[in-house]
């Protein structure tokens, strides 16, 4: 995991970036974050950078450089950012299965309900965990007063779950409640999130807990 400072309208919420070594040898990055001379460097040592996935129509802000930084590697894109970032000539659109790639080490699913965000969840068997974006946050500190008053606001601050703003995107409850179900049926515990800490357990009964008020 690679976990960097980010900022979006005066908000300090972080971002962080998920590195899975596939079973070729070759790298799987989830929700590009920062780069830097540094991180090409420890990326390098792992392993060849063969996956880069823009996981929503939301986090894609770094796709570009990873492209420049990674030219061979294929480019993977939430339904709808494709034509959001036309210029950054994503190979492949997500859907609902696996493509080569990855198929057999991860599992997706594309939640329904929400187009704005338009998020595919994954899954990572062998580990137990699941992999998402802005599905859930769990920030439990800041420094910066604007963003914990603006994360209390939200529902989103010292809590795990989705943001106020995030369930106002959810348009067809029934096509997303669906959609969680199918999520609950992994056998994951812990929970990697792209804003907070980690949840290193228990995922399952939080992200349902997190969800019953659909």
């Amino acid at each position: 995991m690679v976990d960097a400072p980010f900022s979006v309208a005066g908000l300090s919420i972080g971002t962080r970036m998920t590195v899975i070594r596939l079973a070729d040898g070759n790298l799987f990055l989830h929700s590009p974050s920062p780069l830097s001379s540094e991180l090409v460097a420890e990326l390098e040592a792992l392993g060849r950078v063969k996956c880069i996935v823009a996981p929503n129509k939301i986090h894609h802000l770094f796709v570009s450089d990873y492209a420049i930084a990674f030219p061979d590697a294929e480019r993977y894109a939430a339904p709808g950012l494709e034509k959001k970032r036309a210029n950054l000539d994503f190979h492949h659109v997500l859907g609902p299965t696996p493509p080569e790639a990855w198929a057999g080490q991860l599992e997706q699913v594309c939640p329904q309900g929400a187009d704005y965000v338009s998020e595919v969840v994954f899954f990572h068997p062998a580990s137990r965990t699941l992999l998402v974006t802005d599905l859930v946050f769990n920030v439990q500190h800041t420094e910066s007063t604007w963003t914990k008053i603006w994360l209390k606001l939200n529902g989103a601050y010292q809590r795990f779950g989705p943001s106020r703003m995030f369930r106002a995107l959810i348009r067809d409850r029934q096509a997303a409640r669906r959609s969680l179900d199918q999520i609950l049926q992994w056998d994951f515990d812990r929970v990697i999130v792209t804003h907070g800490i980690v949840l290193q357990q228990s995922g399952k009964r939080m992200v349902r807990a997190a969800y019953d008020w659909l």
